[in-house]
């Protein structure tokens, strides 16, 4: 349950159907600040990252998803879906956002996309 607090922070923003976004592949959600990637998983789970990757900004929506994680289309770095970080020997993070799937719908706390 959300705290008074958690709640005035919080503006869920329904993204759509789970339906809509394409398995092992994402959906763009554009906001006045920046793009954000949603992405499904082969197992239903959504999760969101700024569609910019740690490295040259490569658009991570268009990436390929395997397990709980994209790979860049530009240069392949392979970015953790949960944290924004990247694998193995690259350096990097790429922002990710709180998203939550509730009734077959997808949610993202515009909340926190909206902030600088």
């Amino acid at each position: 349950m959300e705290t008074p607090r958690e709640q005035l922070d919080s503006w869920w923003f329904d993204v759509g159907p789970l339906q809509a976004i394409p398995v092992r592949g994402a959906r763009i959600v554009r906001t006045p600040r920046r793009d954000i990637a949603v992405f499904r998983t082969a197992n239903d789970e959504v999760f969101a990252l700024d569609n910019r990757c740690p490295h040259k900004g490569g658009p991570l929506s268009e990436g390929i998803v395997h397990g709980r994680k994209v790979a860049c289309p530009l240069h392949n770095w392979i970015i953790d879906l949960e944290d924004g970080q990247a694998t193995g020997a690259d350096k990097g993070c790429t922002r990710s956002f709180p998203v939550k799937l509730e009734n077959g719908r997808v949610y993202l706390d515009m909340g926190v996309a909206a902030a600088p």
